[in-house]
């Protein structure tokens, strides 16, 4: 067997946590393949490694003096190795980084180092081979990763290596510029390895035991989900649960790979398994809930507008133009609503309203803003009857108004809009009916 384990910013905080990090990865010898994020906090009021760079190369960036942060920053790292023992020097690599900052060498390239260096200690500590994620994983000059010519690049360059450490969030373009993916891209670089090794199984390890049915700032002592399809866990990430990176899936997709979420501080745990498809039934009707704040509808009124060909067509041009996206669009015979996010719209939301008149020629448009969207997510939704009735009648219980509500045609999730002060109690009404009553 062959797995790939991926290990978070808390999970390699400090030298105790690499230890336990090393105690996982020993007691299976199938743990062959390791991405490490970058040293994370280690107490409430710290500051992450990354956070640590990007400060530091901006001052670098704006010619001011960067040799405190520089030296804090190595700090952290010489914590970690003389808490491990080791017998490792990183001062011919803090040499290269201080002169590419003064190079003016990119934001990406130094958030990139954190992962690079936290690699270089962890491969130390396990005896694992070193190999700099800059020279397998690829970058197109558009700043996306091409999967295909890293599977290609990755897959030879481990074909011989039976242990390796790989740092997660970076890669470099074929010039060999460093390039970064968004914030939490150390997963998908988990996922790559894993495609690339043709493994077993992708083992997450965070700070949590698994995806939980929903948020526990929310909901206290919620339950963990057991099994969750691609498909669901694309839902609720999108909408909000944030434990794995949402793209990370497609890599891992294309073999059937499964991915499993675990927890560093109890590795006992079971967690979270991510599938492409199972028999198993779900626990509950529903897997999860999720879901976002920050949100405005644009609600368009025209009578007959039904029978005017392309008028959604037109109304979305308006939004193209204006460089916005939106989430979701419910209709009716006379109307039209699309949701947005509001900070992205306040800006033009008089451009865009112009921008309407003139392209259809509305009766009425309204704003309203303050709106929140939440995602009920589940595959147990398919064949079971009235579960957008017990959505409805939950929220009445509670008094909440809902603003939208929107279904896929796979049924696999109900979207619903409501006001933003209503939003936790929103969360706690679609918990007890669905689980603690369930």
């Amino acid at each position: 067997m062959k797995l790939v384990v991926k290990f978070g910013g808390s999970s390699l905080a400090s030298a105790e946590q690499f230890q336990k990090v090393a105690e996982i990865i020993h007691a299976d010898p199938n743990r062959r393949y390791v991405v490490p994020s970058a040293p994370g906090k280690r107490f409430d009021g710290d500051t992450k490694v990354t956070d640590m760079l990007y400060a530091c190369y901006d001052k670098a960036e704006a010619g001011e003096d960067f040799t405190e942060n520089l030296a804090a920053i190595r700090a952290r790292y010489d914590e970690i190795i003389e808490g491990l023992g080791l017998d490792l020097s990183l001062e011919e690599e803090f040499a290269k980084i201080k002169d590419q900052f003064v190079l003016r060498a990119g934001r990406q390239y130094a958030a990139s180092r954190g992962e690079y260096l936290n690699g270089m200690v962890l491969a130390a500590y396990l005896g694992f081979e070193f190999v700099d994620a800059a020279t397998v994983i690829r970058f197109g000059e558009d700043g996306i990763c091409n999967f295909e010519k890293t599977d290609v690049i990755l897959s030879k360059r481990l074909r011989d290596v039976e242990y390796a450490v790989i740092p997660g969030f970076y890669g470099a373009t074929d010039n060999g510029v460093v390039t970064t993916f968004s914030r939490g891209g150390s997963d998908i670089t988990g996922s790559i390895v894993a495609r690339a090794v043709r493994a077993d199984m992708y083992e997450n390890w965070t700070d949590v035991s698994g995806f939980m049915i929903a948020d526990p700032h929310v909901i206290k002592d919620t339950e963990i989900i057991e099994t969750l399809t691609y498909k669901e866990l694309r839902e609720l990430a999108y909408m909000g649960a944030s434990v794995l990176h949402e793209d990370a899936i497609f890599p891992v997709r294309s073999e059937g790979i499964p991915i499993n979420i675990r927890n560093t501080n109890c590795p006992e745990d079971k967690g979270t398994l991510i599938v492409e498809s199972t028999c198993r039934k779900p626990k509950y009707i529903i897997t999860g809930i999720a879901g976002k704040k920050g949100f405005a509808s644009i609600n368009i009124e025209k009578d007959m507008m039904n029978e005017e060909i392309g008028f959604c067509r037109k109304v979305l041009q308006v939004f193209e133009e204006n460089n916005l996206s939106f989430e979701h669009m419910p209709s009716g015979i006379d109307t039209m609503t699309v949701f947005l996010h509001q900070s992205e719209f306040q800006d033009c939301e008089q451009r865009v309203i112009s921008g309407i008149h003139r392209a259809v020629h509305p009766d009425l448009v309204e704003l309203e803003s303050g709106l929140a969207l939440l995602a009920i997510v589940g595959r147990g939704m398919r064949d079971t009857r009235g579960v957008a009735g017990k959505v409805f009648t939950a929220l009445a219980k509670k008094n909440i108004n809902i603003k939208m509500i929107d279904q896929g045609s796979s049924e696999l999730n109900i979207i619903i809009g409501v006001k933003e002060k209503y939003f936790e109690d929103a969360i706690r009404a679609l918990y007890e009916t669905f689980v603690t009553e369930a």
